[in-house]
């Protein structure tokens, strides 16, 4: 089940042509990606300090297919494609409410670090949580 995070496009998320600078997208999409985890009751914040262990963007393959631009209000839909020993791979989608006009798709693999930022393995209780989002 997809994870919807609803945005505004604001003045600073905006070029000199009034369209959202691209790489706005991908902070929209850690938006999207750190709710949809405190909604699963994962706070990335209390990983690190009770864990040790936080998430890092590996990889991230974005397509831009329409702009967005001032005030649009739009639609970040996060949804688990893998989970692997220490990644997570996600697929997120930047919608425009209006139009329903389909404006980035994004995948995305974060994955699990130590301090010293080595692989770590998810712990099972956040396993467990992501699990039940396939």
């Amino acid at each position: 089940m997809a994870h919807q995070f609803p945005i505004r496009i604001y003045y600073d998320d905006t070029d000199a042509a009034g369209v959202v600078y691209y790489g706005n997208y991908l902070k929209f999409a850690e938006h999207g990606r750190t709710e949809w985890l405190r909604e699963l009751a994962i706070e990335q914040s209390e990983l690190r300090e009770e864990k040790g262990i936080f998430f890092v963007v590996r990889h991230c393959a974005i397509d831009y297919l329409a702009p967005g631009r001032l005030d649009d209000e739009l639609i970040i839909e996060t949804s688990l494609l893998e989970l692997g020993n220490a990644s997570i791979t996600m697929q997120q989608d930047v919608q425009r409410v209006a139009d329903k006009r389909l404006l980035a798709q994004m995948k995305v693999t974060v994955v699990c670090v130590n301090e010293h930022l080595s692989p770590a393995r998810i712990p099972l209780d956040i396993r467990v949580r992501l699990q039940k989002e396939a």
